[in-house]
C-alpha cells in the first residue's frame, strides 16, 4: 500500500487577495509570492504558499482570486502544520479572522484550531503540542 500523501495541491479561493495575504502571512509568520496564474479562460489571480515541492508528503498552495468563484461557504477544510497550534490562534483575531473552536485535544492525533480566516473560509491548525 501506497503510504505518501496523496494530496500534492489545495487552493483557498478569496473575494479580497491582499487582505487574505495579510491574514495568512500575519497568523503563519510566512511571505506569499505572486506567480503568473495559469490561463484558464478566466481572469485569475494567484498567491502561493512556500513550499517545496520536492519534499515529501507537503503539499503545495495558493490564493486564489477567480471571478465566478466566491470565498467560503464550501466543506473542504485545509489544516496547516504548527509546532503549538496555539501561536498561531493568537494571532487570528488580530489578523482580522476569528476563533471557531479554540485549540482542542483529539486525543493521540494531538491538537487543532479551527478559525474562520477574513473571506470567510475555516482553516484548520494542527500540533502534536
Amino acid at each position: 500500500m501506497k503510504k505518501e500523501n496523496p494530496v500534492v495541491w489545495f487552493e483557498i479561493y478569496v473575494n479580497e487577495l491582499d487582505r487574505a495575504q495579510k491574514f495568512y502571512e500575519t497568523v503563519f509568520s510566512l511571505k506569499m509570492d505572486a506567480i503568473p496564474a495559469p490561463d484558464v479562460g478566466e481572469p485569475m489571480e494567484m498567491l502561493f504558499f512556500p513550499s517545496d515541492m520536492e519534499s515529501k508528503n507537503r503539499v503545495a498552495g495558493a490564493l486564489v482570486k477567480m471571478e465566478g468563484v466566491d470565498a467560503g461557504g464550501n466543506s473542504t477544510i485545509v489544516y496547516f502544520a504548527s509546532e503549538d497550534c496555539s501561536i498561531e490562534e493568537a494571532k487570528i483575531v488580530a489578523a482580522g479572522g476569528s476563533i471557531f473552536k479554540p485549540k482542542m485535544a483529539i486525543g493521540e492525533y494531538g491538537f487543532i484550531v479551527l478559525a474562520m480566516d477574513t473571506e470567510g473560509n475555516m482553516i484548520g491548525i494542527h500540533s502534536m503540542n
